[in-house]
């Protein structure tokens, strides 16, 4: 059984993915247990489903999540246009 649970620092890993890449944080689901050996899947409604393995860092899985995510399709976003909109 796990006995591992995820943290506020583990869910601030993942979100830095997530919301670099576009995806709403309404549309991740992270399991709040961490088993091994951790998984992605998108479900039907298009909800990505994250469950952090227990062996390994969070920054490791962070990085496979990212290539998970390019795998399906997404895409890191230009975060620059808010600083555009700084500029007169």
């Amino acid at each position: 059984m796990p006995d591992e649970i995820i943290n506020m620092t583990d869910m601030g890993t993942i979100f830095s993915v997530t919301d670099a890449m576009g995806i709403h944080r309404e549309s991740v689901s992270v399991e709040l247990t961490k088993e091994d050996p951790g998984s992605i899947n998108r479900a039907d409604g298009g909800k990505i489903e994250i469950t952090i393995p227990e062996t390994g860092t969070v920054e490791e899985f962070a990085q496979l999540l990212q290539a998970e995510l390019e795998g399906m399709g997404y895409e890191s976003q230009d975060l620059d246009d808010e600083d555009d909109e700084d500029v007169d």
